[in-house]
């Protein structure tokens, strides 16, 4: 397991960007819940994120795409609207403890 951040850096309804051997990530907690995918949308392969560490909609209940607008579930990466629904998010294995958040290398 690779070390993220501290769990007080990722607060609840925000996403920040990682990368961890040259793989770029990102997470997103929500109701204490922490969600780690690998920032690729199956759409075109791009970045999701529309500034660094923003990953979210205006809402702060669902990712969305900066390139074409596609939405994503937070709680599983499934695009529910946009030019790839019905594929998903590439999640990835993570756990939180006392000293942080860290993703399955």
């Amino acid at each position: 397991m690779k070390f993220l951040c501290t769990s007080a850096e990722l607060v609840d309804a925000s996403s920040r960007g990682f990368e961890i051997d040259g793989q770029k990530l990102f997470a997103v907690r929500r109701e204490g819940q922490v969600y780690v995918y690998e920032n690729r949308c199956p759409h075109r392969g791009v970045g999701l994120e529309w500034h660094p560490d923003q990953f979210l909609d205006p809402s702060a209940s669902l990712i969305q795409c900066a390139t074409h607008g596609a939405l994503f579930l937070i709680e599983s990466g499934e695009c529910v609207a946009g030019p790839c629904a019905g594929q998903s998010l590439s999640a990835r294995v993570c756990r939180e403890d006392s000293q942080g958040i860290w993703v399955q290398s």
